[in-house]
């Protein structure tokens, strides 16, 4: 009897001990993401004094809730906060962001270019959706709930849209921006 108590007890603890891990996931960060010192947004402006994190940088999950993501990045701790995509729960919000595969594996294949916009947080014809959401992250799901649609939209700040639209091959055909923002993101 008291055998089965202890295998019971261990059974319990491992499965907590699971859940744990679960709900504290490492991997890492999917895109690049800009930071303002230890303080990152979904809307990922580019503003000045803000640095870039870059995609497959190695992450850990500190904590979540509805507004925050609370993240270990080289030890350091990082808040990621949903701003602009709160139509998704913290579960779906912490999947986008921190990915169990390291991208720069996939990126590695890319061609220059691309690697070399993606590297700089910006665009170039012929990238696909994943290339895209390296460089730039995720739009919003507030302004963009579907993510199969022809035309993303992004923000350089409260005032610089981006457009990128896609082709029927779901690769980048072009963007629109105002002539600085375009100069900017666009590699031509």
């Amino acid at each position: 009897m008291r055998f089965n108590r202890t295998l019971l007890a261990l059974a319990a603890f491992a499965a907590a001990t699971v859940a744990h891990a679960a709900d504290k996931p490492e991997g890492y960060l999917c895109c690049n993401m800009r930071s303002y010192g230890s303080e990152m947004s979904d809307i990922n402006y580019d503003e000045e004094g803000m640095s870039i994190v870059p995609f497959g940088t190695p992450v850990k999950v500190a904590g979540q809730g509805p507004k925050k993501l609370r993240l270990l990045i080289g030890g350091k701790r990082h808040v990621l906060a949903n701003d602009y995509s709160r139509d998704l729960g913290s579960a779906r919000f912490t999947q986008r962001y921190v990915v169990a595969e390291d991208p720069r594996i996939a990126a590695a294949a890319f061609p220059d270019k691309i690697r070399d916009a993606i590297a700089s947080a910006r665009l170039t014809a012929g990238m696909t959706r994943e290339q895209v959401l390296m460089s730039l992250g995720y739009p919003i799901s507030s302004e963009n709930p579907d993510l199969a649609a022809n035309v993303w939209r992004y923000w350089r700040s409260s005032f610089d849209e981006i457009q990128v639209a896609f082709d029927a091959g779901g690769r980048v055909s072009e963007i629109s921006a105002d002539v600085l923002t375009r100069q900017q993101v666009w590699v031509p």
